[in-house]
């Protein structure tokens, strides 16, 4: 069985020593997020993640969600549904949402650590709040006044939870296809009808009502991507005054059997003439939609990071329980009948590649996060646009590298204990299995990667880049004559120079061939990740030169800090030589060779 403990340690390194959270914090208004007070939440946040959600993670695995096909409601596994009630008892639900609408008012980057917890110890239960953020920040973008004033306030207490309603049947990526339809009736309310799939907390026992976010088609829409419209579509009906109706025509059709998060329910959901009240304007659904989406994306990222930390966590315990062997320099434990497999190099590679990896991507993604509060909260507009430009250009790259990179480290997890991590008793291989839907859901990393390259490089012409290089430069430039740093500057600096470059012939060869920008974008988005990755690991080291943390730390800081720009940037060599090869190798052959 896989054990968690919250790394409050890195964590807090991460917030107070590297980000300057505290300042930060002060500078947007956010007075009551002193630094005492973050690490209290840190503190209860590992005390209800280590001691009521991990231990449920293995029976969630083992039981699952059921489905009654009589009355298609769902039951979660044991001790889901308490669980819950201890999150919402908590006040944890409202974490970071307004005041105004009942919630604590906090920094998003000082509840993202509780998020990363909650998916680390137990991912599948963590996917039950997961959409109720994303509604609520829908709600509060494009919702009117006496839906933020109904829906909202549940929402943020936790009595009632959300979902995101997109896929269909016959179309996923392309929401252009979808076929759902909202008639208006008579009391400004419209009657949704169609079916949707892959709905994540569709059904469940928390809650007695749940708030539907519904993509759907007005009578008169035109076609396409532009004739789509959003709709509250709650599972008890519930009018302009905030008064509870009856159930809704709203129906758990079915469960999704997935290879992993079983104890996360993915249901089919079918809307039957269903009250579904419109939010924002009428054809402009996917706007509101990214809102929740893209909230969405970054928190799948933590997702990845969460299952990383827990597997490299595990790994690192049984590499130094496990003997086998002898280190090929002599024996390091004479006194034992074998040595434990830390001593020998290959196991140090993965364990390695785990820790880089998960360090470097806590920042990547908590960074990410406190541009969310700037971008909602700085005064000056300039810095404002900066924020935005440079979160849209990281969310794709922190959705899929944390998760891609949640695959690896579980899997190099798994590894290190040999034929024992494939057995379920260590819980190995239900984090490998978990791992795989992060890179499947809120957008595929080959969707990401599109976004990337197609939308944030190309349309927007590279902003967010240009805003990333520029703070690569500028830690270059305060760091110039520092002894202690060379050795991570110069590299940085001059793979900061390919980087612009390297985008640059991209752009050109997309002119004369569009393709060229589907045929780079997998191997930009990754070679971007691992540069963005060596900037956060330069940081880390003078961070941590310059920090209060023990010797022991600030060594490990550096010596993985070696280990990343030695063993995983080089990585980009490979990447750099793909981007280069062009799009002919991928699109020459045709289609009718694929078979023999």
């Amino acid at each position: 069985m896989s054990n968690y403990n919250a790394p409050l340690q890195d964590i807090r390194f991460t917030l107070h020593d590297v980000l300057g959270a505290e300042a930060l914090f002060a500078r947007l208004g956010f007075t009551d997020a002193t630094g005492d007070i973050v690490d209290a939440v840190l503190e209860e946040s590992a005390r209800f993640t280590e001691t009521v959600l991990a231990p449920l993670n293995r029976v969630g695995d083992e039981v699952g969600c059921t489905y009654d096909k009589a009355t298609g409601a769902v039951t979660t596994p044991p001790g889901f549904r308490e669980a819950y009630a201890q999150f919402v008892d908590g006040g944890w639900s409202g974490l970071a949402s307004p005041a105004e609408f009942g919630g604590q008012g906090m920094p998003h980057l000082a509840a993202v650590p509780l998020k990363e917890m909650i998916d680390a110890a137990n991912l599948a239960w963590g996917n039950f709040p997961l959409l109720s953020h994303g509604a609520t920040e829908a709600l509060l973008h494009h919702g009117q006044p006496w839906q933020q004033e109904v829906f909202l306030k549940p929402l943020v207490d936790g009595r009632w939870t959300g979902t995101m309603c997109l896929t269909e049947p016959h179309c996923g990526t392309d929401l252009g296809l979808l076929k759902t339809r909202a008639v208006p009736q008579e009391d400004g309310s419209h009657a949704i009808t169609g079916t949707k799939i892959f709905i994540t907390a569709g059904d469940h026992d928390f809650t007695d009502n749940i708030v539907h976010l519904v993509l759907a088609r007005l009578p008169d829409a035109p076609a396409g991507s532009k004739g789509i419209s959003l709709f509250i579509v709650p599972k008890l009906r519930v009018d302009r005054d905030g008064n509870i109706g009856e159930r809704n025509a709203v129906r758990c059709g079915a469960l999704e059997h997935k290879m992993g998060i079983h104890g996360s329910a993915t249901c089919v959901i079918n809307f039957d003439d269903a009250q579904g009240w419109l939010i924002g304007e009428p054809n402009k659904g996917l706007m509101a939609m990214f809102t929740m989406m893209n909230t969405a994306r970054l928190a799948v990222g933590l997702q990845g990071l969460g299952l990383a930390d827990r597997a490299y966590q595990n790994a690192l315990r049984y590499a130094r329980e496990r003997l086998q062997m002898r280190a090929l320099t002599g024996a390091k434990f004479p006194d034992k009948a074998a040595d434990p497999i830390i001593v020998h190099p290959d196991v140090r590679r993965m364990l390695l590649t785990q820790k880089a990896l998960v360090e470097g991507g806590r920042l990547l993604g908590y960074h990410a996060a406190s541009l969310v509060d700037i971008v909602g909260h700085a005064g000056d507009a300039a810095e404002r646009e900066r924020a935005d430009a440079l979160l849209g250009f990281l969310t794709p790259i922190v959705k899929a590298c944390l998760t891609e990179w949640g695959v690896e480290c579980t899997y190099h997890a798994l590894q290190c204990f040999g034929g024992h991590g494939y057995i379920h008793e260590h819980g190995m291989e239900q984090l490998a299995r978990d791992a795989r839907i992060t890179t499947l859901y809120e957008g595929t990393t080959g969707i990401q990667a599109l976004d990337l390259m197609g939308r944030k490089i190309m349309q927007l012409q590279g902003a967010g880049l240009r805003v990333f290089l520029g703070m690569v430069e500028a830690f270059c430039t305060e760091h110039a004559g520092d002894e202690a740093l060379a050795e991570f500057i110069a590299p940085l600096r001059e793979k900061a120079g390919e980087w612009q470059q390297l985008t640059q012939a991209i752009g050109k060869r997309a002119v004369a061939d569009a393709d060229e920008i589907g045929a780079a974008a997998h191997d930009y988005l990754f070679y971007s990740g691992y540069v963005a990755l060596a900037y956060w690991w330069a940081r880390s080291v003078a961070a941590a030169d310059a920090s209060s943390q023990p010797q022991a730390f600030r060594d490990a800081k550096r010596e993985t800090a070696r280990f990343y720009f030695a063993r995983i940037l080089p990585r980009t060599l490979a990447h750099r030589a793909a981007i280069e090869s062009g799009a002919a190798p991928l699109m020459a052959m045709d289609a009718d060779h694929f078979a023999p």
